[in-house]
């Protein structure tokens, strides 16, 4: 097993090794340059952990980081590789089954449950994987992609940038079930700021058009583009923090069942729920990834709600989630900006000062991702793709709802203003938090 303190060597030595910087000289730009800074980028976010902490998984919505690496690989080897390449032949065929996610149509897969029971491979045998995979998919780059080839290359390159906000996040929910609350990463403390005061922008609504159009990539389902009626409604011009949060703990939110969705109040009953997932209980601290317990700073973007959570504080504070297609309209003019991966807080940070013009709407991208009350549901005229990748995201469209606008752990060239994530409304291990909206 590779020690986590030679892990910045031997991912030198394996690059030196297939030559990269040579062949690189060779191939069409930008796709192979982009292609080495997604892999190389996701190997980098792992430089800080130790062998142990590669396996584990600390429940099943989580995924061990060996394994992220892993199926990202397998990605790139199942969709681009064997399809470009007569009789291809796969590094190892019981990886196929291991690292496969959920696509039933490539076939089996190792329960999702189970993959931190995963000891073998090990983790240097999985950076071989990868690799090995570099090595053939730049080869292949070299010769000339088909065009479909090079679009399923970008689709796996923005599921692994994905996957890097996933590897943050697991780590984090991983790291704070350790009752010495190791920290993934120490930077000396930023120095806060105050918040600006909270107010709302005001929008005339009316017919819009929404979802995504031009040449830039998009998943399937930001499209079709498509109209939709808004009536007028206004958007808080920053993110809530946790020092109104606060207030809502403070006032007994958790305990007014008033406030809440009926399957929000059942969950808060069955879980115990009495504050964010990773505040203590004396509510002034907070489990971080960079410095691992932090004293909780009032001026922040609250973060890790469930959209049960976001939906009762709005109610609390006279106000409602925005619609995902509201959120859209507000953010189409800002500029995609804000507090992504590359700034390396890997937590939400208070909002900066506004502009001369006082309504500019701040934290649009980046700290926390937002909660909206819209359902993931297909778009009018919404076709998956036919096979295997059809399942990416069609198959999901039940029981979701969409989040907008990245996070501290998203890649900033990975995010746009009609971007739909979509998880649980009771997930709470995602970096998300609340924008208040109002009729």
């Amino acid at each position: 097993m590779l020690p986590c303190r030679v892990q910045t060597a031997y991912i030198l030595r394996a690059l030196a090794a297939m030559a990269l910087s040579e062949l690189t000289q060779l191939l069409p730009r930008p796709l192979a340059q982009r292609y080495r800074q997604v892999r190389e980028a996701t190997v980098a976010l792992c430089a800080t952990l130790a062998a142990e902490d590669y396996v584990i998984q600390s429940m099943p919505d989580a995924s061990p980081a060996k394994w992220h690496l892993a199926h990202t690989t397998w990605f790139f080897e199942e969709f681009v590789l064997q399809n470009i390449v007569a009789g291809y032949e796969f590094f190892d065929r019981d990886f196929r089954f291991l690292f496969n996610s959920y696509y039933n149509t490539v076939g089996p897969m190792h329960t999702r449950s189970n993959r931190g029971l995963l000891s073998r491979p090990t983790v240097e045998q999985v950076l071989e994987y990868r690799r090995r995979i570099d090595e053939r998919v730049l080869v292949r780059i070299e010769a000339g992609l088909p065009a479909q080839a090079g679009r399923v290359l970008t689709l796996g390159l923005h599921h692994e940038q994905q996957h890097q906000e996933l590897l943050l996040t697991d780590i984090k929910h991983l790291f704070s079930c350790n009752p010495l609350l190791p920290a993934y990463t120490r930077h000396e403390a930023q120095p806060s700021r105050a918040a600006p005061a909270l107010s709302f922008q005001p929008f005339a609504g009316g017919v819009v058009e929404v979802g995504h159009h031009g040449p830039d990539f998009s998943f399937d389902n930001e499209s079709p583009r498509h109209r939709v009626w808004l009536e007028p409604f206004e958007l808080a011009t920053r993110l809530a923090t946790n020092a109104e949060y606060l207030e809502f703990i403070r006032a007994g939110g958790y305990q007014e069942a008033a406030l809440w969705l009926s399957d929000g109040w059942a969950t808060v009953g069955r879980e115990g729920w009495t504050r964010p997932i990773y505040w203590s209980p004396s509510l002034d601290a907070e489990f971080t990834l960079d410095g691992g317990l932090r004293e909780l700073d009032p001026q922040a973007p609250v973060c890790h709600l469930s959209c049960y959570e976001a939906d009762a504080f709005a109610r609390w504070a006279g106000a409602r989630l925005p619609t995902e297609f509201e959120w859209e309209i507000a953010a189409r003019e800002v500029p995609v900006t804000g507090n992504f991966v590359e700034n390396r807080h890997w937590h939400p940070r208070p909002a900066a000062l506004p502009g001369p013009e006082g309504t500019q709407l701040l934290q649009m991208f980046g700290d926390v991702w937002e909660w909206t009350r819209s359902a993931y549901t297909p778009y009018p005229g919404y076709q998956p793709a036919a096979g295997a990748l059809g399942e990416y995201n069609g198959k999901f469209m039940i029981n979701q709802l969409v989040l907008r606008g990245g996070s501290c752990a998203t890649p900033a060239s990975h995010i746009r203003s009609t971007y739909r994530n979509f998880f649980s409304p009771a997930a709470r291990w995602q970096f998300s938090g609340v924008r208040l909206a109002r009729d």
